[in-house]
């Protein structure tokens, strides 16, 4: 039976898949879509598995929030051009969409949700095998706080999701997610950054003590006088309002209401910093 322009086009539209894919899968099926469709998936599990050691650096990356809860997904492939792909962007959507609906509670949970009758992994399987490059869920984040805002920096490299205490202004809420997507802080507050990170902060500044010349004994107290600038640098509420230097983004907060706090944020970038 011969393969017509209208099965291949009704194909296309289901698969996503090119013309000619969909033409050769059709033929070889025997323009039994069922078959046609097994045929396409299974070149992308090939194609998958043929560049599992290709680096996918390129990608889309998306944000949303809903209520209390806020999340961001990251789809990666090899190329700028496919990220760029209305297709591979619509399939991010899809799957974020599907983590603020559902709220998997980490990327492999998020990688066994279904969209219609296919998975989220098998979803990105499938989109490799159109595109031929290598796709992978680069990142999941999910946060949950009382009141939620997200950004998403133009071109779907970088997204911040950031909780507050209190429902507050959006302009407000925004400036403090672009303010995470701009200065890359590594805790809301001292207290909240990891040990290994001020451990080896204060091995640095002690380091850069002892080549200065400065007497042993005063190394500890040099140190932390360089991790509380480190504080100001790094920790989201110290950190200076890129709006308005003269005032930290704690005072910025307080300044709409003075119980007003971040409690967490997410930042995910392919970006290189």
């Amino acid at each position: 039976m011969a393969v017509t322009m209208a099965d291949i086009q009704k194909l296309r539209k289901m698969t996503g898949a090119g013309m000619m894919d969909c033409k050769k899968a059709l033929e070889e099926a025997g323009s039994d879509f069922d078959k046609a469709m097994e045929i396409i998936r299974k070149r992308g599990q090939a194609i998958a598995a043929k560049r599992e050691d290709r680096e996918a650096a390129e990608g889309c990356v998306l944000a949303t929030c809903k209520g209390d809860c806020a999340v961001i997904v990251a789809v990666k492939c090899e190329t700028d051009f496919v990220a760029q792909n209305k297709d591979f962007v619509a399939l991010t959507q899809k799957i974020l969409d599907a983590a603020i609906e559902h709220k998997p509670a980490d990327i492999e949970a998020l990688k066994a949700l279904k969209l219609g009758d296919r998975t989220v992994a098998e979803s990105i399987t499938d989109q490799s095998g159109i595109t031929g490059e290598k796709m992978e869920l680069g990142y999941y984040g999910i946060i949950s706080a009382p009141s939620t805002i997200f950004y998403v920096h133009p071109g779907n490299k970088l997204a911040t999701v950031v909780g507050f205490n209190l429902p507050t202004e959006h302009q407000v809420a925004r400036d403090v997610a672009m303010q995470v997507a701009a200065m890359n802080p590594v805790a809301v507050r001292p207290e909240e950054v990891p040990a290994n990170i001020i451990e080896k902060e204060l091995e640095i500044a002690r380091d850069k003590a002892r080549e200065a010349g400065k007497p042993e004994n005063l190394l500890d107290r040099i140190a932390q006088g360089s991790l509380q600038k480190y504080y100001k640098e790094f920790t989201l509420l110290q950190q200076e309002f890129v709006k308005d230097a003269k005032i930290s983004i704690d005072q910025y907060l307080k300044a709409q209401n003075k119980e007003l706090t971040v409690t967490t944020f997410k930042r995910f970038t392919l970006n290189a910093e």
